[in-house]
Order: structure tokens, then C-alpha cells, then sequence
């Protein structure tokens, strides 16, 4: 439908009014905007901005229109509904129109929409509204009649939309029958959202990069894809479910609209519970007044990222359907609903430069410096890029446009490039041949069988990796109360710490002089470096930032051992034949003790008080014999209310149970307290965990409290 060319204009246009505001003379430009945005997300399943950017387009074509109701075209996107319609399918009408959503960012919209609603129904009571979450997939209605399933539709223009029946007959999420006639309904629609579970979304695109198929940005365009594919048994293979949120038409034996006979929007979704359809539960709540609304939606975006399907805000309805019924709708949305977005989780920025960082085994990092873009709350200006795997991966270029997103609300990613909107300029990602410090000839990067990472061997074994010294203060590390990274890199800057061994003869008198300190802050210091001193050994080898040996091994390791400096004479036979450690850790070990540079640090590190010998905690722990968790892995989730995790975890082990960190088929026992989240739903859907509750983890340990 557009050329590349174009396509190009219109990306930089989008752009052009993101960041001014349009005048009146931009309207026609906009609206042309506007409907290659809804072509690329709708109808080819492959948007190159995000919601949040098509909203403020949209949102900036409405306030010109507000201002100059004269210039309102018949064509403009804000006098119709976007449309999806795809010529490959057959059109089929709705039952009813399938409206879009007005949307909120923010309490005081809510609070607006609640005056309006008010103003709308005469009432200066409070309204009772229905809340649920607003499913980030692809919408779909059903239509049954006498029980029976008979017809399924995409959207479309909210008029119309494809017909997809043979697919939606593949989701075992939609029952074939239903018994609506219980109720005195013999024909009915509703309305659904298809969305794909993220555990099955990785699987899905793990599946399609083995055969060379193009990844999926996100589980919405999967899911909207997967709706409209002319292969069913595709559909059936995404691992596509369907939400259903409305009943939007119900007729009786006689024809009669029976949607009346319910009072309440609520009442609709208990209805659909009861006759077997997925109707949203995490996340649906009936509040009493618009106050309660701003709260439990500001308390449930804190959680989106517990579930296992994704969501990009509300939906807030007014409960009463013979309210929502009097007030009515525009062409374009209910006015008794709105939308409460979230903040955006993608967005659309420029990839600037690539710079390389070290890490504490010498590993080069490459980081994308992008365009500032702000993003869930945040402004984004550096984003990992992993290894180079990943940069030809995902075909990425200097001076490319690019989608990123951030993972969990933390991790900022880039999902992938957009090569149709290159111009020519962008420049190739060439990979360093030596390390960025520089170090010569000797610093050529070496690739260990197995990793994507590059590895300088300079750093990886010598003393001038700040990486590692802020390791070694961490939490994960030997957990210095009040050092941190800051101060590790002003240390460093100082010349007060080199390599790690300085961290147990830092000048605490110069320290009480530096801005910011005072002896208060020093003697914290002090205190927390004299402590830590005398941490375990297993805490200490895992501090050291040898490749690859993480708590576990230096747990396995010290229990084998009286002092640390054993270890300089240990073969690697001498490591495998401890169970669990690999070859590969027994290497990694070896070269690191063997290294000068590393045992002259330990010995400076002992002269400065630190304590090699093995801890009473790293002696092997008593196993019960015939433990009744012998050979069991073992995984906790959610709020424990009578043992605390890491004592459970304690007690799982010495009953003969593996304590592992993730849901897989290696997990035999999933223990759950309260609010377990996604790890028991996956759990559930392997069918292969056993999971109790924590009262009977107890029990069957016959533990006494």
C-alpha cells in the first residue's frame, strides 16, 4: 500500500508532531500520519511507533479539531473507528458496533470522567464502577446461538470485521457450547480479548528463530496475527487465549433484547464464569466511587508484571447497565467507559553510538547510546546490547530507528531496527578485535567454546577491573554495608583502591576529610569492612568474580576445604569429583589460583586480617537419612507467613530436597504462599509439579512451631 519512501516521510513526520505542537495547517499531514500508523499496526501487524506515541498523535489531531471544527474532514481517523479489515477474509457485520476507548493517563482524567458521568445521569451520588484489566492483544467477538458457537470476527471497523470462525473454533479457551438458553438467552455475543501467556510467547518465538522465521515484536502481534492466519493450525499452535470482558447482545426465543434482565456489567462477567468462558479475575474488582477506582488501579500497574499475559492499563466501566444504557455512546467510544493507561513500556528512538564496557571476568559489553527517550517513568539514553550474537541478531546499525521497550519496567531492550526507514547513512557495528583499555597486541579478545561473550584475558585475570572491586562489596559479594559503587569508583579515582586486597586498607582518617563524609560515615565503613572479614568462605570465593563460580559452587567447594589457599594445588580432577561442579568451573578455578597476580592478592588480603579458614556455616549440613525429600528439586514462591524463605529453603535441604531458583521440568515441588503469581501459573500448566501449600510443607516435614 506505501512505498519505502514514503513510509520514511511518514515515520519523520510522526516524529515532527511528537515534538512540536501541530497548527492548523498540519492537519491534512496529520491525518495521512494517522492512518499509516493504523495500516501498519492493524492490518500488517508490524507498528514502528508505540501506543503511547499513536495516542498523542491521535490526541493532538483531536485538539485541532476541538479548535477549528471547520476544518473536520469525513476521513478524519477521529469520525470513524480504526479498521482492521484485511481483504484475504470474508466480511461479517457485528451484532453490535465494537466502539474504541477514551483514555486516561493519570487520577485527575479519572476524576473527570467521573464529573461527566455524573453530569450524564443527573446524580450527585457516588457511581459504582466495574474495573478489569485492559488486555494488550487482539479484540474478537463470538456469537452463539441456541448454545452453539457459530460465528467469530476480528473488529474490524467496529461495524464489521473478518471472519475467523474456523480459527477461533481451534482456541480451547472458547467453548463450542455454552449454555446461555439456562439464562433464556438463545442468541448472544461477546467480547473478547485474544491474547498469548508470555511463558508461551518465549516459546513461540524460540520455536520460530530455529526455522529461520521472523521473531515477534511483542504477544499482541502474535496474538492479532494468529487470529487472522489462513492456516488454523497455526492459530492452534501460538497458544492463543481469549479473555472475554462483555455481553454486548442477548435475544430471547422471541427476539426480545433480554440484556436488561442483568443489572449489573459485574453480573454479565459472573454469567460468563459460570458457563465456562476465561472472563478476567486477577484484576477485576467492583469500586464503590472513582476514589477507589484511582486507587486500586494506581496499586494494580505495580503489579502487571507478576502476570503472565500482558496488560498496558484498565478499563473502568460504570456497573449499572441501565446507567450505562441512559448515557449512551459517541461514534466513536462508550461514554460510561475509559481506558486507564499505564505508562508506555515501548517507545521509538534513534540508535546514537556504540560504547563498550568491561565487566568483573573481562567481558566486553557492548551498550547502544540512543536518543533520550522517556519510557515507563524514566528517561532511556544507554541500553545493553549483550554480545555481538545479538547485534547481528537483530541487524542492528548506527544512525538506525529502533523500538525499545522496557522489560519489567526496569531493564530498558531493544526489541528490534527498523531497516525500511534507513536512508543509507547508517553505518555497520564492527566489533573490537582488542580489548578498549588498550593493553597492546596482548589484549586480542578471546571466545570461550560455548559463550557469545568476547573476553579480554588481561582483564579477566588481572588488577585493573574496577568491576570487580565493586563486586566484591556488594551484597552479592561480601555485602559491605555502605561502600557501594560510588564510593569504589572515588576510591579508585583517589588511588586509595587498586584491586580488592586495598578494600581491608582504606586510609579512614583521609576519608573523614572528603566532601560528603565526616567520621560518622567512615567509621560505618570501617565497621562494615572489619565484619566482613570474617565472612564464610563460600562468600568469599564468590566474591572473587572467578567466571562461572557463582554461591552454589563456592558453597560446594569450601565444604571440601580448611582454607582457601588448598585450592592453589587442587587439579581439576580434584574439583569434578565434587557433585555438581563441572569441568568447566574446575578450570575457570584452576587458572585463577594459579595466576601470580591473584594468589599475591589473597596473601596481601590475609595480612590485612581477612579470615581464609572454613566457617562453621560452609561445614557440609547434617541430611536426614531417608529424608522425604530425597532427590527432590524444590522451588518457593510468594509470601511464606510461618518460615522465612532462606530458613525453608534450609530446611528443604536437610531433608534431602535441591533447591532450585525457576519453573522448569526439572522441578518436582512447587511450595506456594500468598500472592504466588506467574511461577504458579507455569507450574500448573507443565502438570508435572507438585504444589502444596506452605501448612503442608510443614505437615509432611511434621515441623513443630
Amino acid at each position: 500500500m506505501y512505498k519505502a519512501a514514503e513510509e520514511k516521510e511518514f515515520f519523520k513526520d510522526s516524529k515532527h508532531f511528537l515534538n512540536n505542537q501541530p497548527i492548523a495547517s498540519s492537519y491534512d499531514r496529520l491525518i495521512e500520519v494517522l492512518n499509516y500508523h493504523e495500516w501498519k499496526y492493524a492490518v500488517m501487524n508490524d507498528p514502528v511507533i508505540s501506543d503511547f506515541e499513536y495516542d498523542q498523535l491521535f490526541d493532538a489531531l483531536k485538539n485541532i479539531e476541538a479548535a477549528n471544527p471547520l476544518l473536520i474532514r469525513p476521513d478524519s481517523p477521529t469520525q470513524r473507528i480504526a479498521s482492521d479489515l484485511n481483504p484475504d477474509f470474508p466480511s461479517v457485520a457485528h451484532l453490535t458496533p465494537m466502539l474504541s476507548l477514551g483514555n486516561s493517563y493519570n487520577a485527575d482524567d479519572l476524576f473527570d470522567f467521573d464529573k461527566q458521568i455524573k453530569k450524564l445521569s443527573g446524580t450527585d451520588e457516588d457511581v459504582i464502577y466495574n474495573i478489569e484489566p485492559k488486555f494488550d492483544g487482539g479484540s474478537i467477538a463470538v456469537v452463539y446461538e441456541n448454545d452453539l458457537l457459530v460465528k467469530s470476527a476480528t473488529r474490524g471497523n467496529g461495524v464489521e470485521g473478518e471472519d475467523i470462525t474456523p480459527n477461533a473454533k481451534t482456541l480451547k479457551s472458547i467453548p463450542l457450547k455454552a449454555a446461555f438458553s439456562k439464562f433464556g438467552i438463545v442468541k448472544a455475543e461477546l467480547r473478547g480479548e485474544a491474547i498469548i501467556p508470555l511463558a508461551l510467547f518465549k516459546k513461540v518465538n524460540e520455536t520460530r528463530e530455529a526455522e529461520g522465521l521472523k521473531v515477534f515484536a511483542n504477544p499482541r502481534n502474535a496474538a492479532t496475527g494468529g487470529l487472522r492466519t489462513k492456516d488454523a493450525n497455526e492459530t492452534s499452535n501460538r497458544g492463543i487465549e481469549v479473555f472475554m470482558f462483555q455481553l454486548s447482545y442477548a435475544e430471547d426465543k422471541d427476539g426480545n433484547n433480554v440484556l436488561s434482565n442483568f443489572k449489573n456489567h459485574s453480573d454479565h462477567l459472573d454469567m460468563l464464569r459460570q458457563l465456562g468462558f476465561k472472563v478476567p479475575k486477577e484484576g477485576q474488582k467492583v469500586a464503590k466511587n472513582i476514589k477507589a477506582v484511582a486507587k486500586f488501579v494506581s496499586d494494580f500497574e505495580s503489579k502487571r508484571d507478576s502476570l503472565d499475559y500482558e496488560i498496558d492499563g484498565m478499563v473502568i466501566k460504570v456497573n449499572d447497565l441501565k446507567v450505562q444504557e441512559a448515557i449512551g455512546a459517541t461514534q466513536h467510544h462508550p461514554r460510561w467507559a475509559i481506558a486507564y493507561k499505564f505508562k508506555a513500556k515501548q517507545a521509538t528512538t534513534s540508535l546514537v553510538d556504540v560504547e563498550y564496557q568491561i565487566g568483573k571476568v573481562g567481558s566486553i559489553t557492548p551498550v547502544a547510546k540512543v536518543e533520550p527517550v522517556f519510557l515507563a517513568g524514566v528517561t532511556i539514553s544507554s541500553i545493553s546490547l549483550h554480545n555481538e550474537d545479538f547485534i547481528n541478531q537483530k541487524d542492528l546499525r548506527i544512525g538506525d530507528k529502533v523500538l525499545v521497550e522496557r522489560a519489567g519496567d526496569v531493564i530498558p531492550y531493544i526489541v528490534k531496527s527498523f531497516p525500511e526507514l534507513r536512508t543509507g547513512k547508517e553505518k555497520k557495528i564492527k566489533f573490537p578485535k582488542y580489548c578498549p583499555r588498550d593493553h597492546g597486541e596482548q589484549s586480542e579478545l578471546i571466545q570461550l567454546e560455548g559463550e557469545a561473550a568476547w573476553r579480554c584475558p588481561i582483564c579477566q585475570f588481572g588488577r585493573d577491573n574496577i568491576q570487580k572491586i565493586i563486586f566484591h562489596v556488594s551484597k552479592a559479594g561480601m555485602d559491605i554495608d555502605g561502600f557501594g559503587k560510588s564510593n569504589v569508583e572515588r576510591f579508585y579515582d583517589l588511588g586509595w583502591v587498586q584491586d580488592i586486597s586495598d578494600v581491608y586498607n582504606l586510609p579512614y582518617q583521609k576519608m573523614q576529610q572528603l566532601d560528603g563524609f565526616g567520621e560518622k560515615s567512615a567509621l560505618k565503613i570501617q565497621k562494615s569492612v572489619e565484619k566482613a572479614k570474617y565472612n564464610s568462605l563460600q562468600k568469599l570465593l564468590a566474591s572473587l568474580s572467578i567466571h562461572h563460580l557463582g554461591k552454589k559452587a563456592s558453597k560446594l567447594i569450601a565444604e571440601q576445604i580448611n582454607h582457601a589457599y588448598e585450592l592453589k594445588d587442587w587439579t581439576a580432577e580434584d574439583f569434578t569429583n565434587i557433585k555438581d561442579i563441572g569441568p568447566v568451573v574446575a578450570e575457570n578455578v584452576k587458572a585463577w589460583f594459579a595466576f601470580p597476580g591473584n594468589f599475591e592478592m589473597l596473601q596481601r588480603m590475609e595480612e590485612r586480617g581477612v579470615d581464609f579458614s572454613q566457617k562453621e556455616e560452609d561445614k557440609p549440613k547434617e541430611v536426614i537419612l531417608d529424608a522425604p525429600l530425597s532427590g527432590k528439586s524444590i522451588l518457593f514462591t510468594g509470601s511464606l507467613q510461618t518460615l522465612k524463605r532462606k530458613e525453608a529453603q534450609e530446611i528443604a535441604e536437610a531433608n534431602g530436597a535441591k533447591n532450585i531458583s525457576a519453573v522448569s521440568k526439572k522441578l518436582d515441588i512447587l511450595v506456594v504462599g500468598e500472592k504466588a503469581g506467574s511461577k504458579l501459573t507455569k507450574a500448573q500448566a507443565l502438570g508435572t509439579v507438585k504444589i502444596m501449600t506452605e501448612q503442608e510443607f510443614i505437615d509432611l516435614l511434621e515441623l513443630e512451631f
